[in-house]
């Protein structure tokens, strides 16, 4: 089964990753069967090979290659890229969910997090995220403050991803929208006061136990789904 991917489409998926991991394994390659085995709870390791096995069925349905054929280079920060096409991609997992984002010839970056209300909100807030985030989170309501923070992180998370250069780029460098109904933005970016603009944010519906977020290159006007992923379509 081939799927399209337009220049301007971007597509999401949600994949159930407590499902059998020996449909996928055999399609992995060799380091990715290696870093399975490196998992010392057997769930984490089916979950990483679902995870994994997924990737390289969607991007063989956007590429028309054998999943099993596909070969992985890695950037200096250690981002996945795709050998010999311009499928852009990008993979985030929570417990039993993962969230695989897909572009054509513009960077994606994608995040997942359960949302959980005994972190230690305002403590990370205050060392990690910018001023203004961490006020904005503790002038709310203490009972949407859990959803805020996650709103946050996802955002942050999946920018930081899109960019490709991991921790080089400190979260209190740029700051997000985050309160609960309110739409994803990149609010400001230093010292690039400008990178702002050259960038997308969607907060994306995972149900109500998760926050995600979407970071896509460019202005991107159009809806964005999450659809499940399904082995068998």
């Amino acid at each position: 089964m081939s799927l399209p991917l337009g220049p301007g489409d971007v597509h999401v998926w949600k994949i159930e990753l407590d499902q059998p991991a020996d449909e996928f394994r055999a399609m992995l390659s060799a380091d990715e069967r290696e870093r399975a085995s490196r998992f010392r709870v057997e769930r984490g390791a089916d979950r990483y090979v679902v995870g994994r096995g997924a990737l390289r069925i969607l991007l063989g349905r956007y590429t028309g290659a054998s999943p099993e054929t596909l070969v992985f280079r890695y950037n200096g920060f250690g981002k996945p890229e795709l050998t010999g096409s311009d499928v852009c991609f990008n993979l985030s997992h929570s417990h039993e969910i993962a969230l695989i984002a897909a572009a054509r010839g513009r960077a994606v970056g994608v995040d997942v997090e359960r949302i959980r209300e005994q972190v230690m909100i305002e403590r990370i807030a205050e060392r990690f995220f910018a001023p203004a985030e961490a006020r904005a989170i503790a002038a709310l309501p203490q009972d949407r403050q859990a959803l805020a923070f996650f709103n946050c992180w996802t955002r942050k998370e999946a920018w930081i991803k899109a960019r490709g250069e991991g921790l080089s780029i400190p979260l209190n460098s740029f700051e997000v929208t985050l309160a609960p109904g309110e739409p994803a933005r990149l609010v400001a970016t230093r010292p690039d006061e400008e990178e702002a603009s050259r960038w997308t944010l969607r907060g994306l519906e995972c149900g109500p136990e998760f926050a995600a977020a979407l970071a896509v290159a460019g202005k991107f006007g159009n809806e964005v789904n999450v659809t499940e992923f399904r082995r068998s379509d």
